[in-house]
């Protein structure tokens, strides 16, 4: 069963907005656990658009409540970054490159040029008892080099598939990700994926080799809108296959 973890980013993002403490942050993690979310992703960036440190070393305390729930922190390997993780311990940490400006991640790593600045942190971090991943493109050399440097799996960028109009552009873009998947598999790295991943690109999603997580935000936060959060999950969890 590949897991759903939702990125709860967005409902920062609206409570950093007014000020104050509405939304709640906990609340809505409790509502998604409630739900049936296997996972809980922040991304706590430098700017502090959204998720703030607060939040993650708060997060982490009520987390440990919940010991089969995965919670994943993404970021750029910046030293706080990093600092923080290794003290709040989550089960994985998403390694995630920051461009200045940019609205959301876009860019993959290139570990060419980078793999001997991750490698010291992979190895603090795994040192540590926390998963490392790397999100990653569908070059299957880079991915070979993502396990080279130790990391324990990939985060595939899923922003090309999903953005695909046609049915040929989406078709090439899957095989491009399930060639990615496949290699990974074969090289014993685990596979997770997200990036605009939503109700319609998703059930195809669950053909992808070896795929164990999925983390959403942006498009089941927009969902969740129209539906109420509680929904939003179950709705994202059955688009995965899962019973609800």
């Amino acid at each position: 069963m590949t897991a759903l973890s939702v990125n709860v980013n967005k409902v920062a993002t609206l409570r950093n907005s007014r000020g104050g403490n509405i939304p709640n942050l906990l609340v809505a993690v409790e509502t998604c656990l409630v739900a049936g979310a296997q996972g809980i992703t922040v991304h706590p960036r430098a700017d502090e658009r959204h998720i703030k440190p607060a939040d993650v070393y708060t997060l982490a305390e009520r987390l440990r409540l919940y010991p089969r729930i995965e919670y994943n922190i993404e970021g750029d390997a910046r030293p706080d970054l990093i600092e923080m993780v290794l003290r709040t311990k989550p089960t994985q940490c998403t390694l995630v490159p920051v461009v200045a400006g940019e609205i959301t991640s876009h860019t993959v790593w290139d570990i060419r040029k980078d793999g001997d600045m991750l490698l010291p942190i992979i190895a603090s971090l795994k040192k540590a008892g926390i998963r490392v991943s790397l999100f990653s493109g569908t070059d299957v050399e880079q991915i070979a080099m993502t396990r080279d440097i130790g990391a324990d799996r990939i985060e595939l960028y899923t922003a090309p598939y999903a953005m695909a109009q046609t049915e040929a552009e989406i078709e090439r873009e899957f095989a491009l990700l399930a060639r990615a998947a496949e290699k990974a598999v074969d090289l014993g790295l685990g596979v997770n994926a997200g990036h605009d991943l939503n109700l319609e690109n998703l059930p195809r999603m669950q053909k992808l080799p070896g795929l164990l997580e999925v983390s959403i935000g942006h498009h089941l936060m927009a969902d969740a809108l129209y539906m109420g959060l509680a929904a939003a999950v179950k709705a994202y969890r059955g688009a995965l296959g899962q019973d609800i």
